[in-house]
């Protein structure tokens, strides 16, 4: 078992990289589709949680990268309330239920993922080119929080892929969630320095993810979005700046901003996060996942 912080530390990362991932969701839907030019001509430079946008949210609205991790991290919890533990089929039913409740934004794989899984049951859809996309990346945190006590990675591997595959089968996709897992991981367990020598593994095993120099796009292709996070996260130490310096990459700055504040709030903590940003985030949504974070942390005995 690896060695585990004190609980309030490793608490504070955790909710940091909860609260973090939807402050930059909430922060980059403003500006999701515009580019670079676009948004300095209309923002100047975007910092501000003020909704809008294509998806004409309220100050403070997440979308589908923040509500997908939370209906994941319910059917976590849920399964250890139950006794029965990960089962991915819970999991599937759990997307259903976020799916039917009419969420503000869902993708097209992770809809197609869905209505797969409702026509015939599968949890698993055959390997796809078009399932590169970041659906299944921008929502594993949950799967994160609830193995950390896991003495290797196998738990950690085995729940991050049997999630994601249930809307996206594909290699890229499958190295960019737990390529992300591992860095989170490394970060709740106060082993920062370990985060630059996952990235350079990633790039040696996947070459499409060099990050180094930077190749400027931000898509939802996974490859764009990891370039993007990885780039941002490593370039800049503070907070905010990672995530202002991430959105204002335009495109799908939603995902990208949700990654990169998950990396960098999991690295300063909850109580370093900005408060004015802080303020902003949607009630509802900051008291899930702050009671969510508690009784993910308690699902590993």
């Amino acid at each position: 078992m690896p060695d585990r912080p004190p609980l309030a530390v490793l608490h504070d990362r955790a909710l940091g990289a909860y609260l973090g991932l939807a402050l930059g969701d909430a922060l980059g839907a403003t500006v999701e589709f515009m580019t670079a030019g676009e948004i300095a001509a209309r923002h100047g430079v975007h910092r501000q949680i003020s909704g809008g946008g294509w998806l004409k949210l309220a100050p403070g609205q997440v979308t589908d990268d923040t509500t997908m991790a939370l209906a994941l991290g319910d059917a976590l919890i849920e399964g250890r309330h139950s006794g029965a533990g990960f089962e991915t089929r819970r999991v599937a039913d759990h997307f259903v239920r976020w799916w039917r409740g009419k969420p503000v934004d869902c993708g097209n794989t992770c809809r197609r993922g869905i209505q797969r899984y409702l026509a015939d049951g599968s949890l698993e859809g055959p390997p796809s080119d078009g399932d590169a996309g970041n659906g299944a990346a921008m929502r594993n945190l949950p799967v994160v929080l609830a193995t950390l006590d896991t003495s290797d990675e196998t738990a950690l591997q085995a729940q991050s892929l049997a999630q994601a595959r249930l809307t996206h089968h594909h290699p890229w996709s499958d190295a960019a969630t737990l390529a992300l897992a591992r860095l989170v991981r490394a970060l709740l367990l106060g082993q920062g320095e370990r985060c630059e020598a996952l990235a350079v593994e990633l790039v040696a095993q996947h070459a499409v993810f060099r990050f180094k120099p930077y190749p400027g796009r931000a898509s939802a292709f996974v490859v764009d979005t990891m370039q993007t996070v990885l780039h941002h996260y490593f370039a800049h130490e503070d907070f905010e700046a990672a995530l202002v310096a991430t959105v204002n990459r335009g495109d799908d700055a939603d995902t990208t901003g949700a990654l990169v504040g998950m990396l960098a709030g999991a690295r300063c903590g909850a109580a370093a996060l900005p408060a004015h940003w802080l303020r902003r985030l949607d009630p509802q949504v900051r008291r899930a996942i702050t009671e969510q974070t508690s009784s993910l942390l308690a699902c590993t005995p």
